[in-house]
């Protein structure tokens, strides 16, 4: 172990915790952003850290926002950032740089800039992390520091990246993926996912938690967790009353949710709920149960708890939970809590999946 790795308790309400960085020491975070930058692309990441300087009682991370030439940023909300120029910190005093991503427009422009290469491959080399959030993945991409290594980027630009960059290794599902040193994320709200999950590595679980709690976060999302929500895309395609169902449903995983129960919920006939719902939703109510409640299980097994306890909480039968789960993801609910129960540290070169193909 690191010799400046220290176990230290200066919370009264945390106990035996191993801080991966020095106590009263500062990191500077470094978040590269641009004209068209997308502003929750900088100020999640950033929300987490300076929430973390005010629970830990230190500047445990010194928060810079850069740009190449500093001043206003014009963010692609039309939210002006003020910034400073990336030269103004040394590259060698950064301990994590991440990337923001952006409208196509400012992302080129960065692309297209040997000096912000020169620097942001600097950077790279000598810090302790570096990645992208969102869109973000291009510039890494473009400045030959991805290749061969396993990324996230926006569902919608997952093709687009990997036909740009073949060499590339793009995770379409992931919410973030950390690859050694290099940490990056599908975009927007998942840069909070990612930087929950650097606070963690750095300072342990439980100031993860108090962060994520601190920001009014549902769950503290896993990397490994879909980019696409099932409850969201059948809300969205399904309208109402099933929306209203769909919603209900997912806090009562555990109950019995047949045709008739479900039916009675919408005021429908048995036989009109099961054509109106299959027509609305293009699943099978029972169909639709066993994919909602293996999704959850896939999150609740990233926590504690038997496999009975967790089929139980999702409503499957503990019997069936372990054919279900595999014919659906393709791992055992065992293997698959060996992979990714073990937080961030577990989530570095580890099961890599097969390399998106672009379908152009």
């Amino acid at each position: 172990m690191d010799s400046s790795i220290l176990a230290i308790t200066p919370l009264a309400d945390m106990t035996k915790n191993v801080y991966f960085l020095p106590m009263e020491s500062t990191a500077t975070i470094a978040l590269l952003a641009y004209d068209d930058v997308d502003v929750l692309d900088v100020t999640g990441p950033t929300s987490v850290f300076a929430e973390a300087n005010r629970k830990l009682g230190w500047q445990a991370y010194d928060i810079q926002v850069l740009s190449p030439e500093g001043g206003l940023v014009e963010t692609a909300s039309g939210v002006t950032l003020h910034t400073r120029p990336m030269t103004s910190v040394r590259t060698t005093k950064i301990d994590t740089l991440m990337v923001a991503g952006g409208e196509s427009r400012g992302v080129r422009a960065i692309v297209a800039s040997p000096r912000v290469r020169r620097w942001v491959r600097r950077c790279a080399n000598s810090s302790r992390r570096f990645g992208s959030v969102c869109t973000g993945s291009f510039i890494l991409a473009a400045f030959d520091l991805v290749d061969g290594r396993r990324v996230a980027t926006h569902w919608s630009a997952c093709e687009r990246l990997a036909a740009r960059y073949p060499r590339v290794l793009v995770d379409p599902d992931a919410l973030f993926v950390v690859d050694g040193k290099i940490w990056t994320s599908a975009g927007m709200t998942t840069g909070i996912d990612m930087a929950l999950a650097m606070l963690e590595q750095d300072f342990g679980t439980e100031i993860a938690n108090f962060v994520a709690r601190q920001l009014v976060l549902y769950v503290r999302r896993p990397g490994h967790q879909s980019q696409f929500s099932a409850l969201l895309q059948l809300q969205v395609r399904s309208g109402a009353p099933f929306a209203t169902l769909i919603d209900w449903i997912q806090s009562h995983l555990s109950d019995t949710l047949d045709v008739p129960t479900l039916a009675a919920r919408v005021g429908l006939s048995e036989r009109s709920f099961y054509r109106k719902f299959t027509d609305a939703t293009g699943l099978t109510p029972a169909r639709y149960l066993q994919h909602v409640r293996l999704d959850a299980a896939r999150v609740l097994l990233a926590e504690t708890g038997s496999l009975k306890l967790i089929a139980g909480k999702v409503g499957l039968p503990s019997a069936r939970f372990t054919v279900a789960f595999e014919q659906r993801f393709g791992i055992s609910p065992k293997l698959f809590r060996e992979v990714h129960g073990g937080g961030v540290a577990k989530q570095a070169g580890r099961n890599v999946p097969p390399k998106i193909r672009s379908t152009h």
